[in-house]
């Protein structure tokens, strides 16, 4: 039997803090804070796929309710892309990259804190064990053929056409 979607995805967030905390030492190296970003890009460019191909659709089919908290969930992935899109085009010796890397770990916490105490529980309530069984098998099916780097092929537009339609 396969995780419920809302462990994986908890579990997802909790990798990404790891790192996040790491980036922020004052002790961590450059060369380090490149290697953490590097690694930072491909866990968020998996987990915005696996989100935005299997679970987002899903909840909004199935839970009419939370379409606008669906809608914005979108949105901060999409800003989240851009970020991440900025920063794979740098180098950690950019004057900007500790900047942008600060700003995205900024919104990325937002976004992991709503949807761990707003939007997971609502989730858990509206679907059955099962249902998110099931859902998780798909996440995880999903993350085997997903992106791991912003400029592969449909790792943003696929957000921009699921958002617009």
């Amino acid at each position: 039997m396969s995780q419920d979607a809302i462990v994986i995805l908890r579990e997802d967030h909790k990798e990404v803090r790891a790192l996040f905390r790491e980036f922020e030492k004052s002790t961590t190296t450059e060369s380090r804070k490149g290697s953490i970003v590097s690694k930072v890009i491909e866990l968020l460019t998996v987990h915005t796929y696996i989100e935005n191909e299997v679970m987002y659709p899903e909840v909004r089919r199935l839970l009419p309710d939370l379409e606008d908290d669906v809608l914005e969930s979108y949105e901060e992935h999409h800003v989240a892309d851009v970020l991440v899109m900025e920063l794979a085009a740098m180098k950690p010796s950019d004057e900007r990259f500790t900047a942008k890397t600060t700003v995205l770990i900024e919104n990325v916490e937002h976004h992991m804190q709503e949807e761990e105490q707003e939007w997971f529980p609502q989730v858990r309530d509206g679907l059955g064990r099962k249902q998110l069984q099931e859902l998780g098998a798909q996440m995880e099916q999903a993350r085997a053929k997903a992106p791991r780097r912003p400029s592969q092929p449909g790792a943003v537009k696929k957000v921009v056409k699921a958002v617009t339609g």
